[in-house]
């Protein structure tokens, strides 16, 4: 990936397009912000970080864990092959659908469940991005991740979560921390504890 090229479209992507709340008007800071049904937009600066991270390429086929609003999956769409994006709110989900479509995009293919599960009908992946927090890696995930691959995840308690960066090396599994973030929960097996899970 061509880091200029990421932050020049990244710069140009109007966050405000992917809020529909009363928070349209605060999307220029670089902040979380609700979205609905418990959810976030994440900050920008954190988008541009963790697609950087991920460093895909138009060679790249992509499996992304939280749709949301489609903000992130508008970035992964724009430098990869195709991003397969699955989100368990069927209403965001929908919006998320209808706005990628907007800006143009054919290489988005979204799918309505949980996340946790990946999307085991495409794997490999060759990149995964997670946009929830887990108590722990999930191996569904690891599983459907490419020999050579990356995914990055945010990994640990409600409180607060390590950003992982992790690779697949013939096999081998390769944790690289990157930082502190605070994610919502990723629903599931994989979730803070067995009470909250789906």
């Amino acid at each position: 990936m061509d880091y200029a090229e990421l932050v020049g479209f990244y710069n140009n992507l109007d966050r405000s397009y992917f809020i529909d709340n009363d928070m349209k008007g605060f999307a220029s800071i670089d902040s979380p912000l609700p979205i609905g049904y418990g959810q976030t937009i994440s900050q920008p600066s954190l988008v541009l970080q963790m697609t950087r991270l991920l460093n895909p390429d138009k060679s790249c086929k992509v499996l992304e864990i939280g749709t949301g609003s489609g903000y992130q999956t508008a970035l992964l769409a724009e430098f990869s092959r195709e991003v397969y994006t699955v989100e368990r709110i069927k209403e965001l989900a929908a919006k998320a659908k209808e706005r990628l479509a907007g800006l143009g995009y054919t290489n988005v293919f979204l799918k309505i469940g949980d996340g946790s599960k990946g999307w085991p009908e495409n794997a490999p992946y060759d990149r995964i991005m997670v946009t929830a927090a887990a108590g722990s890696i999930p191996t569904d995930l690891l599983d459907q991740l490419a020999n050579g691959g990356r995914m990055i995840i945010p990994i640990g308690p409600e409180s607060l979560q390590e950003l992982q960066l992790i690779s697949k090396d013939d096999g081998e599994i390769i944790i690289q921390p990157v930082g502190l973030v605070r994610f919502v929960e990723m629903k599931g097996k994989y979730g803070w504890s067995s009470s909250k899970n789906e």
